[in-house]
């Protein structure tokens, strides 16, 4: 709260051409929605045993993602000293601290920011679910996270054709690849000419399996999947495994799965990786891709997060997860648009 000095009147408020009280009038009723799903998320995790928890916002390592793209500040402190830190990306690695010091199942409705982006199911800062499960596997958190769709979302998505009815369908990326793509994903290793020529398709300059690997999944698998019914794609190739542990039974794939309702990518989930030593040799060949990628730009370069690691010593085989909070209020409400379902969009 600001304060004047006794005699100062504080006038009348300044008008800002981009208020328009209007536009949150007629939101009103998705607005309220939001605020019904938000109750029912905390209700369902409450009733599972989960513990709410709240982690820092600004922190000195915001991720470690290859293309993030973030917001910078700056802390002061009172002897005149300052550091960089940073809007993070996703409260993950301090969540897992708090599995690996507690044992306890814990969730939070987390906002976060992700810079340079902005669409129709993008916002620059948004608010993400996430929860993490000491000893359940990626099957355990499949199962779960249909009963949270199931407890916050009306039986058919409003304007659709999208059914929250079990089962939701389980795709290994291998099956939607041979299914919708005609390849075999796997056999292509990390050769992106191998993927081209089973895929028919032409390989573009300087474009990597892993680019190909994704415009394919873009163009060809995800206009498929989760239309009739929510899809979990699962078994994602090992070289996307980010903080997931590989398949013991075939290391070419990683336990993780996105979630895809309505033609949305829903929420991205992992077995989670525990091993200190495979997490730290994945995040210093990240760093190095990303300084290669963005040398020239000084926001792209942060100190590892020792912290994060250590912890990993301690933590249990754990599942976790990330849900975009703001698109599953937007298929409750039945809206197509992220801006619809936020207080004071930009």
């Amino acid at each position: 709260m600001n304060e004047s000095s006794g005699n100062e009147s504080p006038g009348p408020a300044p008008a800002h051409a981009g208020h328009d009280p209007a536009r949150i009038a007629e939101r009103l009723a998705l607005l309220r929605r939001r605020g019904l799903v938000i109750r029912a998320i905390r209700a369902f995790f409450e009733a599972r045993g989960y513990l709410e928890v709240e982690t820092p916002y600004a922190v000195p390592t915001p991720g470690e993602e290859v293309h993030l793209k973030v917001f910078r500040t700056e802390q002061h402190s009172p002897d005149g000293r300052t550091r960089p830190l940073f809007l993070h990306t996703s409260p993950e690695f301090a969540m897992k601290r708090i599995v690996a010091a507690t044992g306890l199942p814990v969730f939070q409705m987390a906002r976060v920011w992700r810079n340079a982006e902005g669409s129709r199911l993008h916002a620059h800062e948004f608010t993400m679910l996430e929860w993490y499960c000491p000893h359940a596997s990626l099957s355990d958190l499949m199962d779960e996270t249909e009963a949270l769709l199931r407890a916050t979302l009306p039986p058919v998505v409003q304007g659709t054709q999208v059914e929250i009815a079990p089962p939701f369908e389980r795709l290994t990326m291998a099956e939607a690849f041979g299914r919708y793509a005609g390849v075999d994903l796997l056999a292509t290793g990390d050769d992106a000419a191998a993927l081209a020529h089973a895929a028919g398709c032409d390989l573009r300059s300087g474009e990597s399996w892993e680019d190909l690997f994704f415009r394919l999944l873009m163009e060809r698998v995800e206009p498929h999947i989760g239309r009739l019914r929510p899809t979990f794609l699962t078994h994602w190739p090992a070289s996307q495994a980010a903080l997931a542990r590989r398949d013991p039974h075939d290391p070419r794939v990683a336990l993780r799965f996105e979630l895809y309702a309505d033609g949305i990518e829903l929420a991205n989930a992992f077995e989670e990786l525990t091993d200190r030593a495979e997490q730290e040799a994945r995040f210093v060949a990240d760093r190095a891709r990303r300084a290669e990628l963005y040398a020239d730009d000084p926001d792209a370069a942060w100190p590892m997060d020792h912290a994060f690691l250590a912890a990993l010593d301690a933590l249990p085989p754990c599942a976790g997860i990330a849900l975009g909070l703001d698109r599953l209020v937007m298929l409750a409400a039945g809206t197509r648009r992220i801006s619809d379902i936020l207080w004071l969009p930009e």
